[in-house]
């Protein structure tokens, strides 16, 4: 694994941290309009919920786009409720319906990344729209579309916990052999990336990022890993984290952000990356080019 560190200073004035080329760290957006989306009811796990088969002739007969979308809030790419949700996946999601020429409908059921998956995987939606990461696992049961962004991994790190930690020794080789515990969140991609980068780490899972963010500040793990954008977010909204804890973007380790399409349904895939293209989303966003558009806006 590249190491490398240097001060974040020069990306987000005020903030001091540490890039390791592992990585560095990102912000939140503001509130985009979207236009209103009907919302799926929470599904009943004891009802049998009818099988979504077939391509976009299946949709178009049925007049519907259901679309999976985690019931938490991840700025600048989905928040909000009803008809107030906002964001870049609200937008996009309303528009293919649009594009499609049918009614979206929203499923926000799911607590987790990994439960708007399943959702796909057992065919109650057609498409999940929620910076989705592409991961191999996700891969064997879902088909992906071109990534529409692309980020870095990162940590935040509790400054007394490292110390301890490193002992003496270099950032970087703390980093590169990390061994400490490591908080992710539960049915987030982080949490397959922690098991498999950080062989050493002791992962701990929680089930909310505030919940994960207060176990840094208050010392009860090490380090919480997610991307950077995340990680500049909660730097820019509490910078007081920053006199308890210090970032690590590890440049080396990409985030790669895709719509996830139900699998067996290959026209629906064509649509989904012809709308990126001819929209101009084909070409991955960085976390630095978000925080420019939408956070420092804010």
């Amino acid at each position: 694994m590249l190491i490398q560190i240097e001060c974040e200073s020069c990306l987000i004035s005020g903030l001091h941290s540490i890039m390791i080329t592992r990585r560095v760290l990102f912000l939140a957006a503001p509130a985009l309009a979207v236009s209103p989306v009907a919302a799926a009811s929470q599904p009943d796990e004891t009802t049998a919920t009818p099988r979504l088969t077939g391509d976009i002739d299946d949709i178009l007969a049925r007049k519907t786009l259901t679309v999976a979308m985690p019931g938490f809030e991840s700025f600048p790419f989905f928040g909000g409720t009803g008809d107030k949700l906002q964001g870049i996946d609200a937008d996009t999601s309303q528009q293919l319906a649009e594009a499609l020429g049918v009614k979206l409908v929203l499923d926000r059921s799911p607590s987790t990344f990994d439960g708007a998956v399943a959702l796909i995987e057992q065919g109650r939606a057609d498409l999940i729209v929620a910076k989705l990461s592409r991961t191999l696992s996700r891969a064997r049961n879902i088909s992906y579309s071109r990534p529409y962004a692309q980020l870095s991994h990162a940590l935040i790190i509790n400054r007394v916990r490292f110390a301890i930690l490193a002992n003496g020794r270099q950032p970087e080789e703390v980093v590169r052999a990390f061994d400490g515990e490591l908080g992710v969140i539960a049915g987030s991609s982080f949490e397959y990336y922690a098991r498999n980068n950080f062989t050493q780490a002791k992962v701990r899972t929680f089930l909310a990022w505030q919940e994960l963010v207060a176990a840094v500040r208050e010392g009860h793990v090490d380090a919480a890993y997610r991307d950077d954008l995340e990680i500049k977010r909660l730097l820019h909204e509490d910078p007081s984290l920053t006199i308890v804890a210090r970032s690590v973007t590890l440049t080396d380790l990409a985030d790669t952000i895709a719509i996830g399409v139900r699998r067996g349904s290959p026209h629906l895939l064509e649509f989904v990356n012809l709308f990126l293209e001819l929209s101009g989303r084909d070409k991955p966003m960085t976390a630095d080019q978000l925080v420019d558009r939408y956070l420092r806006k804010a």
